[in-house]
């Protein structure tokens, strides 16, 4: 189930916001629970069978892992036993069909003829895997202490807003809003919806709107490729993602505070960095703490020297491509965005500049390097990535395919443009949080303009059938 579908809108949403309302404040974190494994049932079907395995296996072992229950050496077998398997969860149903078909592409040079693993992927693994973690990572750390009510742990680890796209959670940014004492449900409703509205806007307008440009872009076979294709391609495509993902965060966030709960946000204009490293303080946030908390600080961090520093760098962003996709494309971009880490350390170049005209020049240079990164990542296959890059690099005056000609129609391009026009304002404010925080006569009209004309003009697109699955579904 979308939170742009009309089952969602129209009747699971104001269901679930109407029972938490009426519901006594013990029975509003069980609705919020029941709520979200109907929710993920829906669109996982049996493959929930997996998600509540995990959750039973990391709910009983969170009070053994807190300081004091059982000797540390026992502690620590527990926590690598508990990581070992929601790692052996997420690797066997994500990556079992990749790697078969890397060994059978093998066997195939000598003869030999192995099978190849065909799993269907569970919507959601990699987010509600790394929430399992989180959770007993914290525990164990003695940051928080374990759920010992069932019915908060499942409102943790399955809570709708962000189970299947994030924001990823972690345990201690939400431990202490679990029990339930929230008041005010009218009032955080109000403060809600101006963010989610922001986020289907984004989503159903510009992101559904573009998408069939960047498809149509992409799958333009390697003949007929040409210059004008293969930078329209990446450049809609790089806004398509932005606002796709960006306006999923949105309608998460808002989602949440409308049922109580405070999640973290996940992007700050990202595109408005001057420095790579700064992109990735402000693109998919929530991700970039995750590895930052529970891979690269364990690994060293930047405290061991300058070689371990670049060595932890290559083997999050390993991490982090293979996170998002069992490709090859995947593992490319990540280490793509590991060799600009290490490139901007080694020559001092992740400080942003205070000269204004260099600002803009290292802002240019930085979305250049996102947006060829972004290649790798949306093409289906190196070969098809290359290609498309290589036409990028080489002017010519073809011009576009009869297919990306037909789906330029002016609608498009006009959205094209705005959503070009958006991404290029400064940094700050930044949209979301200014719409919740600021009580400003522009924050006002904001909200209002996002809470009328824009969600009726999301709706009647959404009725008309022209919105699309959310982009991070997929991982």
């Amino acid at each position: 189930m979308s939170f742009t579908s009309p089952l969602f809108l129209w009747f699971f949403m104001p269901a679930v916001l109407a029972a938490v309302l009426v519901a006594p404040r013990l029975w509003r974190n069980g609705v919020v629970a029941v709520a979200s494994l109907l929710f993920y049932a829906t669109g996982a079907g049996a493959t929930t069978l997996l998600l509540l395995a995990c959750m039973v296996v990391n709910y009983l072992a969170g009070p053994r892992l807190e300081v004091g229950a059982t000797p540390d050496k026992q502690r620590r077998q527990l926590l690598i036993g508990v990581i070992a398997v929601d790692l052996s969860v997420l690797a066997i149903w994500k990556y079992a069909g990749f790697a078969t078909e890397q060994f059978a592409n093998i066997a195939k040079v000598v003869g030999a003829d192995l099978p190849v693993v065909h799993l269907a992927l569970p919507i959601g693994i990699s987010f509600y895997t790394f929430h399992h973690i989180s959770y007993v990572v914290d525990i164990y750390r003695g940051e928080r202490h374990a759920a010992r009510n069932p019915v908060s742990f499942v409102t943790y680890i399955a809570m709708f807003p962000q189970l299947v796209a994030g924001p990823i959670v972690r345990y201690r940014e939400i431990a202490d809003q679990l029990p339930q004492q929230r008041e005010n449900r009218l009032d955080d409703i109000a403060a809600g919806f101006p963010r989610f509205a922001l986020g289907m806007c984004k989503k159903v307008i510009i992101a559904d709107s573009l998408a069939p440009l960047a498809d149509a872009c992409f799958a333009t076979p390697g003949d007929q490729m040409t210059f004008g294709i293969a930078w329209l391609g990446a450049i809609t495509y790089t806004l398509q993602l932005y606002f796709d993902f960006s306006g999923y965060s949105d309608m998460a966030i808002g989602l949440g505070r409308m049922l109580g709960f405070r999640l973290p946000e996940n992007f700050a204009r990202p595109y408005s960095s001057v420095t790579i490293t700064e992109f990735w303080r402000r693109w998919h946030m929530s991700l970039s703490r995750w590895f930052r908390d529970y891979v690269y600080i364990p690994l060293g961090g930047n405290r061991r020297g300058v070689r371990t520093t670049y060595r932890n760098l290559g083997i999050v962003f390993v991490l982090t491509g293979f996170w998002h996709g069992a490709n090859w494309t995947f593992l490319v971009w990540g280490l793509y965005h590991g060799a600009l880490l290490v490139l901007e350390r080694r020559f001092g170049w992740d400080v942003a500049p205070d000269d204004k005209r260099r600002m803009i020049t290292r802002r240019v240079a930085t979305m250049l390097l996102v947006l060829v990164g972004w290649v790798f990542f949306r093409a289906p296959d190196l070969g098809r990535a290359f290609t498309m890059l290589g036409h990028m690099l080489v002017p010519d005056f073809t011009g576009l395919s009869e297919a990306v000609s037909v789906a330029a129609t002016n609608q498009r391009v006009v959205l094209l443009l705005v959503a070009m026009v958006i991404v290029v304002l400064p940094a700050e404010p930044v949209t979301g949080p200014f719409l919740e925080a600021s009580r400003t006569r522009a924050a006002n009209a904001l909200r209002i303009t996002f809470m009328t004309a824009g969600v009726a003009y999301s709706a009647i697109l959404v009725a008309a059938g022209t919105f699309s699955p959310f982009l991070y579904y997929q991982f």
